[in-house]
């Protein structure tokens, strides 16, 4: 089985959607982590509320520092977080590294049916790209 881990800075909201979306939809063949640079040390609850809204349970995760995959074997990293808004974390273990750029929804404003709607497009967004670009990888 392949590993990837997606990387961001808080772990909070983007890598903890793709890590649960490729788990779900690609678990037969990727093992999927999510860390951060600077752990937020929760799960954002509407990124919780928008996976549940897809029957995935995240309601028992937590943020997770990238310190703790250094030594993983990882076919894989993955950067989420959107390169031209924030500094994308620099992974320096092992595993070949792509750049996926997502906006955060955590920074969204608005009342908190306009926030939803930035997670579910993000949400939507990862499940389009980061498994077609997985299911690419495993074909070949």
């Amino acid at each position: 089985m392949k590993k990837v881990l997606f990387l961001c800075t808080g772990n909070s909201a983007r890598s903890q959607m793709a890590e649960a979306l490729v788990n779900r939809f690609l678990g037969d063949a990727w093992q999927a982590y999510s860390a951060g640079t600077d752990p937020a040390g929760y799960v954002h609850p509407m990124t919780v509320e928008v996976m549940a809204e897809l029957g995935i349970d995240i309601s028992g995760q937590h943020s997770k520092s990238a310190d703790e995959f250094r030594d993983v074997d990882l076919d894989l990293v993955v950067t989420v977080c959107d390169d031209v808004a924030e500094n994308c974390p620099l992974w320096l273990g092992p595993g070949r590294r792509i750049h996926i750029g997502f906006e955060d929804p955590a920074k969204a404003s608005g009342n908190r049916g306009q926030r939803l709607a930035v997670f579910r497009r993000i949400r939507d967004g990862m499940r389009t790209q980061v498994l077609g670009i997985l299911e690419n990888r495993e074909r070949g």
